[in-house]
This record gives C-alpha cells, sequence and structure tokens, in this order.
C-alpha cells in the first residue's frame, strides 16, 4: 500500500480517521494506541517483514535515549551513541548499498586479477528505510548533544517513529518539532482538515498526473536513447525534472496534508525549487527536510564554512557526495552530487550563497528579466544534473549528454509517442503556471482560490479531482515506470 492507491483513500484512510477522530476523539491515550498500530498495518501492508527493521531501529533508540540520560559521563554517553548510529548505519548499508559495494568490488578486482566474481544477495529495499533510521538518528544525536530530553513513552516514541503519513517518503521530521504533537489529544478542526484535504489534491495531482504522465515519456526516451537524437534527449530530461518533482513533492504534500487531517503540522519539505535564481537557493527549497539534516548533523559538525579555504571546499564536497549516494546505490547518484557540489563551490566562495532568500518576485506578479534568466539557468543546470540522476550507470548519462550536444538537437522531435506528449506538455505548463501563482504559499493552491466566487472554487477543485480520477485509473497497476520515491 501507498499514497497512490485507492484502497488507502477508500479504506485505510478513513478508518483511520474514524477511529481516531471520531471514536477516540480527545482520549490521547486511545489515539496514539491507534496511530500506533495503523502506522505497523500500514507498513506491513508497504513492506512485509521488514517492519522488523522499523521495531529494531525504535527499540534500539528509545533505549539509547533512555541510557544517556542517566548519566553524565561522556564515554558512557559516546557508547550508547554509537550503539545507536552503528545500528542505524549497519541496517542502512546492508539493505541499500551491499549489493553495490560487491559489485563495485569485483569492477575493482577485474582491473587488477581475474576477478572474484563475489555473488550479490539481491536484497529488497525495506520501504522507508532512509527515512526513518535518519529520523530516529537524529533523536539520540539531539539527546547526545543536550539539545533534546528523552521522552519516557516507549509509545509516543514508537508513534513518531512510525507515524503513517510521513514514513515512506517524509518529511524528515526532528524529534523536537513532532514528538510533543503527540502529547496533545486530537479533535476535530473543520479548517485544519480542509486545508489538509486541499494539499492531499494538490499532491495527488502532481503525482498521478504530472509525475506519472512525465514518466511514461522520460522511460522511454532514456530506456532507448540510442535509438533518439539530441532533441529528443533534450525532451526527456525535461521529463524526468518534472517527474522527479512532482512524485517526490507529490508525496510530500499528500503526507503533510494526512497529517493535518489528525491535526499534526509536519514541517514544509518543497518549497518551489525551480524558481530558484541560484544552486544554493535551490537547495533551500529542494528536498528541505534532508537537506536541513545534513547541515545539522554532518556540515556543521564538520567545521561548516568557520575554516579556511579548504576545510569550505572540503565539507562542501562531503555533503554532496553523501546526499548523492544517500539518494542510492549507483556511481551515478555521487556523479549528481559532486556536479552539485561544483555548482554551489562559487557561490559559497564568493559569499553569495545567501543572496535569494525571499520568494523570486516576491508580490509581484512577473519576475524582472534578471529573475527570469536566473531561474532558467539554475533551472537548466539542475536538468543536466537529473540526467546523471535517471541513467542507469555513468556510460548512459555520458552518451547520452554527447547526443543532446550533437547537431542531432537541431532535429525535429518527433517519435511515435509525441502524440501523447503533446497533452502532457500542456498539462505540465498548466502546472508550472499554478504554482508560479501559489508559489508564496506553503503549497500551490493553499490560498488560490480563496476569495473567488464559491461556485467558481468548487469548479476548479472539481477539475483537479475529475483529472486526478482519469489519470489514476489509466496508470494505476499498469504504468511500468521507474518509481523515484523508492530510490531513497
Amino acid at each position: 500500500m501507498d499514497f497512490v492507491t485507492p484502497s488507502y483513500y477508500l479504506y485505510f484512510l478513513p478508518i483511520v480517521f474514524i477511529l481516531t477522530i471520531g471514536l477516540a476523539s480527545k482520549r490521547r491515550r486511545a489515539q496514539i494506541l491507534i496511530l500506533l498500530s495503523m502506522s505497523y498495518v500500514f507498513f506491513w501492508l508497504a513492506s512485509g517483514w521488514h517492519i522488523i527493521l522499523l521495531l529494531i531501529s525504535t527499540c534500539i533508540d528509545w533505549t539509547a535515549g533512555q541510557r544517556m540520560q542517566r548519566s553524565e559521563d561522556i564515554q558512557y554517553r559516546k557508547r550508547w551513541l554509537k550503539v545507536s548510529l552503528i545500528t542505524n548505519l549497519s541496517i542502512l548499508g546492508i539493505f541499500k548499498y551491499l549489493d553495490f559495494l560487491i559489485e563495485s568490488f569485483n569492477l575493482v578486482s577485474l582491473k587488477f586479477t581475474e576477478g572474484l566474481d563475489i555473488s550479490t544477495f539481491d536484497l529488497a529495499l525495506p520501504v522507508g528505510i532512509s527515512f526513518y533510521t535518519f529520523q530516529t538518528m537524529s533523536y539520540t544525536i539531539d539527546i547526545f548533544r543536550k539539545k533534546q530530553k528523552p521522552y519516557d513513552s516507549f509509545l509516543d516514541f514508537a508513534c513518531y517513529a512510525a507515524f503513517f503519513p510521513q514514513l515512506v517518503a517524509g518529511p524528515i521530521e526532528r524529534a523536537s518539532n513532532l514528538l510533543p504533537q503527540f502529547f496533545k489529544a486530537r479533535s476535530f478542526d473543520y479548517y485544519q482538515a480542509v486545508d489538509g484535504m486541499r494539499q492531499i489534491l494538490w499532491g495527488l495531482f502532481k503525482k498521478a498526473v504530472i509525475a506519472d504522465n512525465c514518466a511514461v515519456h522520460a522511460n522511454e526516451i532514456f530506456n532507448n536513447s540510442g535509438d533518439y537524437s539530441g532533441a529528443h534527449l533534450f525532451l526527456g530530461a525535461f521529463f524526468f525534472a518534472f517527474q522527479i518533482y512532482g512524485d517526490f513533492s507529490g508525496y510530500s504534500d499528500i503526507a503533510i496534508g494526512t497529517s493535518r487531517l489528525f491535526g499534526f503540522d509536519l514541517m514544509q519539505n518543497f518549497n518551489f525549487p525551480y524558481f530558484s535564481r541560484d544552486i544554493a537557493e535551490f537547495w533551500r527549497r529542494w528536498h528541505i527536510s534532508l537537506s536541513t539534516w545534513f547541515r545539522d548533523y554532518l556540515y556543521i559538525p564538520l567545521g561548516g564554512s568557520r575554516g579556511g579555504t579548504w576545510m569550505k571546499v572540503r565539507n562542501t564536497f562531503i555533503i554532496f557526495i553523501v546526499s548523492g549516494f544517500w539518494h542510492g546505490a549507483n556511481w551515478t547518484f555521487i556523479v549528481w552530487g559532486v556536479l552539485n557540489a561544483i555548482y554551489f563551490l562559487p557561490l559559497l566562495l564568493t559569499n553569495s550563497n545567501r543572496n535569494n532568500l525571499a520568494t523570486v518576485a516576491q508580490g509581484k506578479l512577473l519576475p524582472s528579466i534578471k529573475e527570469l534568466l536566473f531561474m532558467s539557468l539554475t533551472f537548466g543546470l539542475t536538468v543536466f544534473t537529473w540526467i546523471f540522476f535517471r541513467s542507469e550507470n555513468i556510460g548512459h548519462a555520458i552518451s547520452y549528454i554527447s547526443e543532446i550536444f550533437s547537431p542531432s538537437l537541431l532535429s525535429s522531435p518527433y517519435y511515435p509517442g509525441i502524440g501523447l506528449a503533446i497533452p502532457t506538455i500542456i498539462l505540465t505548463v498548466l502546472f508550472v503556471l499554478i504554482e508560479w501563482f501559489g508559489r508564496e504559499g506553503q503549497f500551490a493552491i493553499s490560498h488560490i482560490g480563496q476569495k473567488w466566487y464559491r461556485p467558481l472554487r468548487w469548479t476548479f477543485y472539481s477539475l483537479l479531482i475529475f483529472i486526478i480520477g482519469m489519470f489514476f485509473g489509466i496508470f494505476l497497476g499498469t504504468l511500468n515506470s521507474k518509481d523515484v520515491t523508492k530510490v531513497f
């Protein structure tokens, strides 16, 4: 089960809502038990026996937090922090990176010997493992730093670790933000629930309409890139840029909107990143929960930007390479991280990385020519790096890019599926326009239509629902795409 299956909206979400907000209204303990048990049901339906790994991380990190609180001995506290970090990173490493390391070792061994050819384990990647391990690790690290006090209730902590809306694809919530919210009894809040439904609606539009439509064409072009001209490949890169944005930010919107139905506030995870004017701004707006996690738990402990030029360069490359490796076990992700580090360095070294903090063209209908040029440049650089993110290997990425920068770039982008691509392009353009006009809100349609005549507003929502329903039915169970959220 996930956010784009009918059973989630027809059965699971209504049942959990009725049990939590209806039958157990204002009874905190009962609500915690319901949310915890249903979160584990959700995870079991999504990932089967891998639920054991979630339980291990939860038990180890809760115990580590309790133990660290009992002593001021720094060595004792370090030992329990190491237990937490080693457990979580070992689970993540075995299931996400072990086969990649074996394959890389086999390739390197061929350079020096006849090759050992160690067999891989072909382990299935557990759903959400990159998210819940980082979430619970932040809890123990903050306790070690004395920025967070441990919580005595194991059930509350377990609910924080397994909370089903953000379990699969984030946001990666800090305990300081989410855990205290479990101490309050929930009751129905009409305005918060309506806002949550609106965000779910927009998230579904991103995922089922934009991402899944773009995925069809991106997959066709990337999977058969040797058969297409540079014009086709250029188009394929743009399709993937909107696929990954619609896919990942759509999941985040659904997670945040679902949480608001139950009265929980999760952090904003995407803040209209494709309207960024430089790469630094892009990374303040893309996957915010992960970017801030790496900033607080890796970049700053390494020294951040406090040292000399060498330290700044070193730390920048470390943070982006680790970020790339977090996204997937392939050298293409590492190259993707290196490219982003190269983009970021000039801004950092010239102290220009915080020049664009406010929303672009804030309070204005249109951006200036300068802003439009910088947005276009930043978007183009980002699309270039997405080619490595999507490619099967580095050789594939290089050949893909080489063909784009060839005379065939000027040829006609016609291919057999171009007829279906045109409606997708039109939908994507409309999507970008809605995102632009809603860029000052928490999500694109959070304020759009609020002052409209009610029939007009509901016509707009009904149109979105109709379009979602149409594509939801077409793609559900038939779309053979690379679901990028599974990479994470």
